[in-house]
């Protein structure tokens, strides 16, 4: 049974960087999986920066979706201890856009949700440590279109159940690395 690790954060706020690092201390035996599509210059050199910070030994395997085959073929070629998964919510976003435009909300936040349930089934059943990146998105002002708040409302969603299936949870702020699920389960127990 694998290890989960949630790392999570705003735009920018250094969560890949510090998912990296802590990848790292595993060796060298990494695989990286990577969610986005290149769709603009932007986003490219976003990539392009991910992949320079990247030790070359590391597998990369591109999987904007169904990831979990990705996940079985890591495990499968037993050549990896550490999945580094980057990110939750591009996955989620992915997930969303592939799904009819005219399907009523709440089939669509289904389809979405089970390809969660598919990706973490399969992360739990990896031997070793599997680390997902993801974007804390809903501490910003609330979208002003249907499908943006439709987004960030299934990324809150789907952080909480990755959050539940993490041993681990450490949110970035400003760089600076905190793991906060230890202490949201002290103070939780606290209150029962």
């Amino acid at each position: 049974m694998a290890k989960i690790v949630l790392i999570t954060g705003g735009a920018r706020s250094g969560k890949s960087a510090f998912a990296e690092k802590f990848a790292r201390q595993a060796g060298p035996r990494v695989a990286y999986i990577a969610t986005a599509e290149v769709g603009d210059g932007e986003m490219a050199e976003r990539v392009a920066l991910h992949r320079r910070r990247r030790p070359a030994e590391w597998q990369t395997y591109e999987a904007p979706m169904q990831a979990e085959t990705a996940i079985a073929a890591i495990a499968a070629a037993g050549q990896a201890n550490l999945i580094l998964f980057d990110c939750l919510t591009v996955y989620t976003s992915n997930a969303l856009l592939a799904q009819p435009e005219d399907a009523p909300v709440p089939l669509r936040r289904e389809a979405v949700l089970a390809a969660l349930d598919r990706l973490l089934a399969a992360a739990g059943r990896f031997s070793g440590t599997v680390v997902f990146v993801t974007n804390e998105v809903g501490d910003g002002i609330v979208p002003d279109n249907a499908l943006a708040r439709e987004y960030r409302d299934l990324a809150g969603l789907v952080n909480q159940k990755a959050a539940q299936a993490a041993a681990e949870v450490y949110w970035v702020i400003c760089g600076l690395p905190v793991e906060i699920k230890r202490q949201a389960l002290a103070i939780m127990e606290g209150m029962i």
